[in-house]
């Protein structure tokens, strides 16, 4: 990192002798240090190379953690306000939008329901314990599709059909056939359906360039995100019966390689699955490290040939969704269905780091599915029935939490100087980081918000699940 001290640390620190304020003086000195040190950081967490500052390449954007530099999205906007287009979209799916030269691409799965007698009979077939049948969903067929919207003007352009399956599994109730979302590199999209399938396709022609299926039992359907580093499609595959992941050669599919995950204890497959997105890191010895979250493990990987660099056990946490984020010398990441903790740990060790490097843990109001961001030093974070809270990432204090309300899956995004958490009854609550919560507007769209949002310079893409918006400041 170019600095070592945040600006809220920084702040801190620089006091006039006796702990008095900051004279005026002073003060516009520290607004100077602090723009400066915002420039630096923004220097050193720059996006992937290859993608350029107007894309939305993967699930959380160009950095991989939510934060949007130099964007300007609207602050308060709604169905009749601040909206340059909306398209209803066709079919179910929670995965988020991703974007480049002008196109947004989104992935749907369109769903031939059964009757109830049906749905009851083709859960009898599954091998799910009849007192959950409540909690799951399941379709007759399901259509995956692939859909291409002009960002301009918001017209479906294309829609390219993948693959029909008959008789899928069943999926939580809360859960879409269609949830990973997709990921660009150059001319090429990757659309992942879990065990239902994964597709490359050509961006210009919309042809299928390769296809595999990687048959895995999820239990409450797929929900890992593909990502793609040095032209591999990285993919957690951690399902009941097997956990492992897997590269593959983005050019022809092909397996490059599979690494199983650590041994895990636990008494049915049900607490080994996990449904986390990893990321890629560099560490401060020059190491370029996989980091993947998983049921009890935390795991990082190099890249180029799979082999386990370290391990970390974080217990009995399963079903993991929420993305790790990394403030370039520790990683930040959640453990799960259960009892959800938020971890702390550094990343240069080797072997088992589990005595040796963890940092911090915290046990109060932790999402088990949206993802955290950090901002000068600061975690945001909003647990799953609404309650936001900010976290000291130095020591895993709690600087303040606050009940927004509703229930929360989509991950925040920070773009604009502002924070956005987006509930299922479709409010989008807009916060302004700091040590105090301050909730600036609180806005509204007709559906239910699951994906993540997306944001290219002043503009927003928001999905819930009948349409696809675009609001401008």
């Amino acid at each position: 990192m170019v600095c070592h001290l945040p600006p809220r640390q920084l702040s801190r620190a620089v006091t006039l002798s006796g702990d008095r304020p900051l004279s005026v003086f002073h003060h516009h000195l520290f607004l100077v240090a602090t723009a400066l040190i915002g420039c630096a950081t923004l220097l050193v967490c720059v996006p992937t190379p290859g993608h350029a500052a107007d894309s939305w390449p993967e699930f959380r954007g160009p950095r991989g953690d939510g934060i949007v530099p130099n964007s300007r999205p609207p602050i308060q906007f709604g169905e009749e306000d601040k909206l340059t287009w909306k398209t209803k979209l066709e079919g179910k799916a929670w995965s988020s939008p991703v974007i480049a030269d002008g196109t947004i691409w989104l992935t749907s799965a369109v769903e031939i329901m059964p009757t109830d007698e049906e749905r009851v009979a083709l859960l009898k077939n599954t091998d799910n314990d009849e007192r959950k049948f409540k909690q799951l969903a399941i379709a007759k067929a399901i259509e995956l599709k692939a859909l291409e919207v002009d960002f301009e003007t918001g017209q479906l352009k294309r829609t390219i059909e993948l693959t029909t399956v008959e008789q899928p599994d069943a999926i939580h109730s809360l859960n879409s056939y269609a949830s990973p979302t997709p990921v660009i590199d150059g001319n090429r999209l990757v659309c992942h359906f879990g065990t239902f399938g994964t597709f490359c396709l050509d961006r210009s022609s919309g042809e299928r360039i390769w296809e595999r299926t990687l048959p895995l039992k999820h239990a409450v359907g797929p929900g890992s995100s593909p990502i793609i580093h040095d032209g591999k499609v990285i993919l957690i595959q951690d399902g009941m019966e097997r956990q492992y992941v897997a590269a593959l050669d983005l050019e022809t599919g092909s397996t490059l390689w599979e690494t199983d995950r650590p041994p895990m204890e636990a008494p049915t497959g049900d607490q080994k699955k996990a449904y986390c997105t990893p990321i890629v890191i560099t560490d401060a010895n020059g190491r370029e490290q996989l980091l993947c979250m998983g049921s009890q493990w935390m795991v990082s990987y190099d890249a180029k040939t799979g082999n386990e660099f370290w391990r970390l056990y974080h217990g009995k946490g399963f079903s993991v969704v929420p993305r790790p984020i990394f403030d370039g010398k520790t990683v930040y990441f959640a453990t799960g269905f259960g009892k959800p903790q938020l971890w702390a740990a550094t990343v240069d060790g080797n072997g088992d780091v589990t005595d040796t490097h963890v940092s911090w843990t915290l046990k109060k109001s932790i999402p088990a599915k949206p993802s955290p961001v950090i901002a000068d030093g600061l975690i945001y974070i909003v647990d799953d029935n609404g309650v936001a809270s900010c976290i000291d990432s130095e020591d895993g204090s709690n600087v303040w939490s606050e009940r927004l309300g509703g229930k929360f899956s989509a991950s925040p995004i920070l773009a604009g100087g502002h924070i956005y958490f987006c509930n299922h009854s479709g409010e989008v609550f807009v916060i302004k980081p700091g040590e105090e919560c301050d909730i600036v507007q609180t806005n509204q769209v007709d559906g239910q918000i699951m994906a993540s949002p997306a944001v290219i310079n002043d503009a927003m893409i928001l999905r819930t699940d009948t349409a696809l918006y675009r609001f401008d400041r």
